[in-house]
C-alpha cells in the first residue's frame, strides 16, 4: 500500500497482469503460446506498442483499491473504460478525514482560457494567504463535519445529511482495469498540465504497472507514454 496526500492511499489488490500476457495475447494468432520470455518476446513487446497494435494489451487485469477526494475521484472516473465500485455515503457513515494540502501546494491559476497554468500562491504572495486558506478550510471541514454528525444523530437519512460535506472528503472504491487503458490513464494523468492531486496517485499507480509488467512499461516509455 503507498501512501498518498494527507489520508489517502492505492494498494494493488488483485491482478492477473504480466507481460508474458501481451505476448501470448498476440502469438494466439499464430497459434503459439509461450511460457517463459525471450529477447524475442521482448521485441514483440516493443513492435506491437511502436506500432499501436493494442488489444494484446487489453489481456490482463489490475484491481487498485483507492481511498482518494471525493474531486480527485470524478477526475479519476472520467476515465471509462474500467470498472468501478465507490462506497456509498448513502448506507455507510462517512468517516471524519478531508484532504487539506500543505501551504506550498496551495495554487494559483495564470493565464488565459483554454491556457491557464498553476504556480504556487507562495511565489507570488508573502501575506500568508496560503495559510490562511488552508486553515479556512480545515475549520470549515470541522464545522461541516459536526452538523453531518449532528444531522445523522437527528435521524437525518444519510444520503441527505451527507450534503453538508466538501467534494475534499475522503471517499474509497475499487477501480479494475487492463494495461491498455492504464496506460491510456497515465499519459494523462502523470502529465504536467493534470491536476497535482491526480498525479500522486497516478505516479502510485504507475508503480505497480512498471513491478508487474516491466517490459511492456518500459516499451510505453520509448513510445512517449502514448497507450497504444
Amino acid at each position: 500500500m503507498t501512501k498518498v496526500l494527507d489520508h489517502g492511499h492505492v494498494e494493488l489488490y488483485n491482478h492477473c497482469a504480466n507481460d508474458l500476457s501481451v505476448v501470448n495475447s498476440a502469438r494466439i494468432s499464430f497459434d503459439q503460446r509461450r511460457e517463459s520470455i525471450s529477447d524475442k518476446d521482448i521485441g514483440l513487446i516493443n513492435y506491437l506498442m511502436k506500432n499501436r497494435h493494442g488489444t494484446p494489451f487489453e489481456h490482463n487485469m489490475f484491481t487498485f483499491d483507492v481511498k482518494a477526494p471525493i474531486f480527485v475521484v470524478r477526475e479519476w472516473q472520467r476515465h471509462r473504460i474500467g470498472s468501478y465500485n465507490e462506497m456509498s455515503g448513502r448506507y455507510t457513515e462517512l468517516p471524519a478525514q478531508w484532504y487539506i494540502p500543505k501551504p506550498e501546494n496551495v495554487r494559483a491559476r495564470v493565464g488565459k482560457p483554454g491556457a491557464y497554468s498553476y504556480v504556487p500562491l507562495q511565489s507570488m504572495d508573502d501575506t500568508g494567504a496560503a495559510e490562511l486558506f488552508c486553515n479556512e478550510l480545515d475549520a470549515s471541514c470541522t464545522i461541516s463535519y459536526s452538523r453531518y454528525k449532528t444531522a445523522l444523530d437527528d435521524g437525518i437519512a444519510p444520503e441527505q445529511a451527507r450534503l453538508f460535506l466538501h467534494v475534499n472528503h475522503y471517499t474509497h472504491f475499487f477501480w479494475t482495469v487492463n494495461a491498455r487503458s492504464l496506460m491510456n490513464f497515465l499519459n494523462l494523468r502523470t502529465d504536467a498540465t493534470a491536476q497535482w492531486e491526480i498525479r500522486q496517485f497516478a505516479y502510485a499507480v504507475e508503480y505497480c504497472f512498471e513491478v508487474l509488467m516491466p517490459q511492456t512499461h518500459k516499451a510505453w516509455l520509448a513510445n512517449n507514454r502514448v497507450a497504444p
